[in-house]
């Protein structure tokens, strides 16, 4: 007699289901894109917001590094904290000044990443001879260095809407793969018969 039968409906009504939390997750997903379409109609408030949330993040990420140089007493490394600290200070009370200058180091760091991510891609292309996906690969990192290139022969104008509009993109195209998700859950939640009922009634 075995006295140890698994109950996989069990098991999985004791953990997340999308099909059982698909309200929850397309709520989500329709708040997200939501967010990504007034990211992409206001993209120089969202760009802003950004840049001023970047100054905030270094000017407490300096007051740490200064706390830690200073509490800890006898480390070698307080002297290198400590500049790091006063740079991290400088540079966010700069950017909180100016959030036009954050915008515009966001652009460049945007520039440099779609480059590299470009280079690779298509480097990655070219050693995946004869294997699926390797044109899907080779058209993103093409994407890549298209989107730098034109990032970068419109700097420093581009630098007041570019950062905000992809992050309107990015949100827009997450929420939208969240509520489709959802969507899918709940399908398979209708087609799903209640706990009592056999799978074959």
């Amino acid at each position: 007699m075995n006295s140890i039968t698994p109950d996989t409906d069990v098991d999985a009504s004791n953990g997340y289901s999308v099909s059982r939390g698909w309200r929850t997750l397309a709520i989500a997903g329709g708040v997200v894109a939501l967010l990504g379409l007034v990211a992409m109609a206001l993209p120089l408030a969202t760009g802003i917001s950004l840049a001023v949330g970047l100054g905030a993040l270094l000017v407490v990420s300096g007051v740490v590094h200064g706390g830690h140089a200073v509490t800890a007493r006898g480390w070698r490394g307080s002297l290198w904290q400590i500049a790091l600290a006063v740079v991290s200070v400088v540079a966010g009370i700069v950017v909180l000044a100016n959030p036009i200058v954050g915008l515009t180091s966001l652009t460049l760091l945007l520039v440099a990443y779609l480059l590299v991510d470009g280079v690779a891609e298509l480097w990655m292309a070219m050693r995946l001879r004869d294997q699926p996906g390797r044109l899907s690969i080779a058209a993103s990192g093409g994407l890549s260095l298209v989107l730098a290139g034109l990032l970068w022969a419109g700097f420093p104008a581009d630098a007041a809407w570019a950062i905000g509009l992809l992050v309107g993109v990015a949100l827009f195209a997450t929420g939208v793969s969240m509520s489709a998700v959802a969507v899918s859950g709940r399908r398979t939640d209708e087609s799903t018969p209640p706990a009592g009922e056999p799978r074959g009634a």
